[in-house]
């Protein structure tokens, strides 16, 4: 395929010195600026819960699934929800066939701890005293006199409404990521797809019944209308790159970019400004002023990610409808949104 991902290990020295020279002169070797983002393009599967998201060459496609399942023993009401990524050599030379390696592990754990804990409010943050950030550290490690004053239990996804029978029954929703293409930060794409095959799937309706009212029945799409998931908010995960130690800062890292970077660090955060995540990989430590930039730049970002994912959304329940509406009457009765 012509264009086709260049990897990481293919790179020669005159290469990575030529993307560190551009940057130095805030210049990418794709031609966007520093703060830039590559395009996003989000599609929807035919079937509910699917999505395929496009950053630039990256390329990661979502598929949610549920099971009636036991709940844990200390959360009795409370569904499951779990993220599995694959990845293979066919996305990346370099991945290795076979069991899960760091790589697919660090991508579930960023992106469902962004759709699972707590959230900060970041003009809570810049008014309150911060601590350094150094490799791996946790929220509540890194803001330890925010964590109990400003934290706040804000889960994305609404667990308690999965659960059909407290103790015996409730929803275990699976989120699979597929990998189809590294171009440089999957951890931005695969949380966009996760996100919006959230918002498409929809579980089966459940009830109760037997003559003890415990038997728990299934209802087939026919008969009743699956529901969707409740989604309080969509946790969008911005990824950083540093070079220079730290010097020179960028938003979306290419492959080759982050051949050559010395640290990334992932924050996560919705468009009311809740910082639910941070994740710091390699290099050094940053400093506050740094960080504070990133959850600047990362709020307003994430704002317009979201306005584009719910745009992709609306357009595809939109077609649903129309669709729906044709087969039912046999005439297309609205063309556009508005009519509709």
């Amino acid at each position: 395929m012509e264009g086709r991902l260049a990897n990481a290990w293919r790179l020669t020295a005159n290469d990575k010195s030529f993307i560190r020279t551009a940057l130095l002169s805030e210049i990418r070797i794709d031609g966007r600026k520093p703060y830039e983002y590559r395009k996003i393009v989000v599609k929807f599967g035919r079937e509910d819960g699917s999505s395929e998201v496009q950053l630039g060459q990256t390329r990661v496609m979502g598929i949610v699934t549920a099971q009636l399942v036991q709940p844990y023993r200390d959360r009795p009401k409370e569904g499951i929800l779990s993220i599995f990524t694959e990845v293979s050599p066919m996305a990346d030379p370099s991945f290795e066939p076979g069991h899960p390696g760091e790589l697919a592990v660090e991508l579930g754990r960023i992106i469902d701890r962004g759709l699972r804990y707590f959230c900060y409010l970041l003009k809570d943050l810049i008014e309150a005293e911060v601590c350094q950030l150094y490799s791996s550290n946790p929220l509540s490690f890194l803001f330890p006199r925010m964590y109990r004053a400003y934290s706040v239990e804000s889960k994305a996804v609404d667990t308690e409404s999965l659960c059909v029978l407290a103790g015996k029954f409730v929803w275990a929703i699976r989120i699979d990521l597929h990998i189809l293409d590294n171009g440089g930060n999957l951890v931005d794409a695969a949380n966009i797809a996760a996100l919006a095959a959230l918002l498409t799937f929809r579980r089966p309706e459940c009830s109760l019944g037997g003559e003890d009212g415990q038997e728990v029945i299934v209802h087939p799409p026919e008969i009743r209308e699956p529901l969707p998931l409740i989604v309080h908010h969509l946790p969008i995960a911005i990824t950083f790159g540093f070079f220079s130690n730290d010097s020179i800062l960028v938003i979306d890292p290419t492959h080759n970019e982050e051949a050559v970077m010395g640290g990334r660090m992932t924050t996560t955060v919705n468009a009311n400004g809740d910082i639910c995540a941070i994740q710091k990989a390699g290099g050094e430590g940053v400093p506050q002023r740094v960080i504070m930039q990133c959850l600047q730049l990362a709020t307003a970002k994430a704002a317009g990610i979201t306005k584009q994912i719910k745009e992709a959304l609306y357009d595809i329940l939109w077609y649903h409808l129309l669709r729906e509406t044709t087969l039912e009457t046999g005439e297309l009765k609205c063309t556009t949104q508005k009519e509709l």
